[in-house]
């Protein structure tokens, strides 16, 4: 683990001051370090049913479908307001300064779907959080949410959990 975690950069003071932001994108230019992510993740998930993997804009998308395209499941994208171009449900959320919306595709998820929720990073929770309510009005059940990056101390693992909902993250910080 500690060879994946030397492939993420951290950028400090970046959105703002006093974030440390735990970058992905030095992690996916390596090739074998990509590969290595996909390959814990997918034997992880490899005996569990599931039938969908639903991806978190933007690197959600990435890790994502590779790891759809690994287990043999299709992929769903969860975007931002205003992106996808047929018929959607959104879910508001809050933000430290205001709130954001997510939508998904009304026709994405059927009811019983098995759901695997992938992102990179669990940061505050709302994105996530949101995500799984979008399933769940969709009438899907979220197997599992999982993520390359947990930051506890952010409480996003810890709203997750008190939803209900099963974690799973490669690393913490």
């Amino acid at each position: 683990m500690d060879e994946l975690k030397s492939k993420i950069r951290t950028i400090p003071d970046w959105p703002e001051k006093g974030v440390m932001f735990r970058d992905i994108t030095t992690l996916l230019k390596d090739a074998e370090a990509f590969q290595k992510t996909i390959d814990m993740l997918s034997q992880r998930y490899k005996n569990q049913d599931i039938d969908i993997i639903a991806g978190i804009e933007s690197r959600g998308f990435i890790i994502g479908s590779a790891l759809a395209d690994r287990l043999g499941v299709g992929f769903i994208p969860i975007r931002k307001k205003g992106k996808l171009p047929s018929k959607v449900i959104s879910e508001e959320y809050k933000l430290e300064y205001g709130t954001a919306s997510i939508e998904m595709h009304e026709d994405a998820v059927k009811s019983g779907t098995k759901v695997l929720l992938i992102d990179d990073v669990i940061a505050t929770g709302g994105t996530a959080v949101a995500a799984c309510q979008l399933i769940r009005r969709l009438k899907g059940s979220v197997v599992e949410c999982g993520f390359i990056i947990g930051l506890p101390a952010l409480g996003g693992m810890r709203k997750l959990e008190e939803n209900g909902e099963r974690i799973f993250t490669l690393m913490t910080y």
